[in-house]
């Protein structure tokens, strides 16, 4: 099995969207990522989390907010590409808000 790094994209405006939310609705935008979570179970290695603040560095060892869209990640575990693909595929985090992404990287063995 190789590992796979699921981003979650999503614009400021969601992410901000997601910081005024109450209790309540928080939980209740989490019931499609546990039900999902439920799913596909076997082939998880770490539910990840959503971000919240984010820095970056760049050359000259300075930092400074981060612009990127990232939202949050998870790591899958499937026998290839393809097969991680269709665990994702149709992803409720596109649902969340106009804009969102989700990005899928395979995990080179060092």
């Amino acid at each position: 099995m190789k590992n796979f790094l699921v981003i979650y994209y999503a614009p400021a405006e969601a992410k901000e969207m997601s910081a005024q939310a109450t209790p309540e609705q928080l939980a209740e935008g989490m019931k499609p990522w546990f039900a999902w979570k439920e799913k596909i179970d076997s082939h998880i290695v770490d539910f990840g989390s959503p971000n919240s603040r984010a820095e970056e560095q760049v050359g000259d060892g300075s930092w400074s907010t981060s612009s990127k869209e990232v939202s949050g990640y998870s790591i899958l575990k499937a026998e290839s590409f393809e097969a991680a693909k269709s665990l994702v595929q149709n992803h409720h985090h596109l649902t969340w808000a106009a804009g969102c992404s989700v990005g899928l990287y395979e995990c080179a063995t060092m």
